[in-house]
């Protein structure tokens, strides 16, 4: 993922993405065509997009495990529901 924030929470998005995370590049506010080539050919081609594919390969799994039944998110949801139908 390229970032370029700009205004409101892009800069918080940009920053998990970035930097916590690993699967993204920041543009600089200086943004030229060749730079952004760079970045994008980094981003299909490079160490760090191999690096960074291989993070969002770690998240998709998380997120599978989250979400199927049994897992976090699915018990944090059917908890929302049986609130929500208790009212």
């Amino acid at each position: 993922m390229l970032s370029w924030p700009f205004f409101a929470e892009q800069h918080t998005n940009c920053r998990y993405s970035c930097i916590e995370w690993g699967i993204g590049m920041e543009i600089d506010n200086n943004v030229q065509r060749d730079v952004v080539e760079k970045l994008a050919r980094e981003l299909m081609d490079g160490e760090k997009g191999k690096e960074m594919k291989k993070n969002v390969i770690e998240l998709k799994t998380k997120a599978e495990e989250a979400t199927k039944p049994g897992g976090s998110s699915y018990k944090n949801m059917e908890k929302l529901i049986a609130k929500v139908l208790q009212i």
